[in-house]
């Protein structure tokens, strides 16, 4: 493995970031990060039964600040898929930014925050009660990190907002 980031797999992600977006059916949502310093990363979850385990379907995500979370949160969305909870737990932030290869000691803790979204929704869920809305009933996730960053007056002139259908 290479001792630097791995510029051409990063530009891909960022080009092109998969799973990027709010997912209303979520499971389970986890949100780390500061709307004051304007690094967030939120992770939704949704699972289903496969084999007689339960396992992640589907992750999304919304990142505000660096670039390299939104890939390394990109990245890890597609890695968690068909994981059950406990092994995605033990996913470490290098694990999740390894297809970057080695981040720059500046952008470790991109990498740290999207574990910690994703160990925020995996705890959130593990203590949920069952559901009792109907299946196509959407979850509350409360608020959306836009309307977080707007709440702490912080200048939208930086942030870049994408949305997908």
């Amino acid at each position: 493995m290479s001792d630097t980031m791995d510029e051409a797999t990063l530009q891909s992600a960022l080009s092109n970031p998969q799973n990027l977006g709010e997912m209303p059916d979520a499971d389970a949502v986890g949100t780390v990060g500061s709307p004051d310093c304007g690094d967030m990363v939120r992770m939704w979850l949704k699972y289903k039964e496969k084999d007689g385990r339960k396992v992640i379907d589907k992750a999304s995500f919304q990142s505000f600040g660096c670039q390299t979370a939104i890939a390394v949160a990109s990245l890890a969305t597609e890695l968690i898929r068909g994981k059950t909870k406990e092994e995605a737990l033990q996913l470490s932030a290098a694990e999740l930014s390894a297809p970057l290869g080695p981040l720059p000691p500046m952008k470790i803790h991109c990498g740290q925050m999207v574990e910690g979204a994703l160990k925020a929704a995996l705890e959130a869920e593990q203590g949920a009660p069952a559901p009792t809305a109907p299946a196509s009933a959407p979850v509350a996730t409360g608020p959306t990190l836009a309307d977080a960053l707007n709440a702490s007056g912080k200048s939208a002139g930086k942030i870049k907002i994408v949305l997908q259908s």
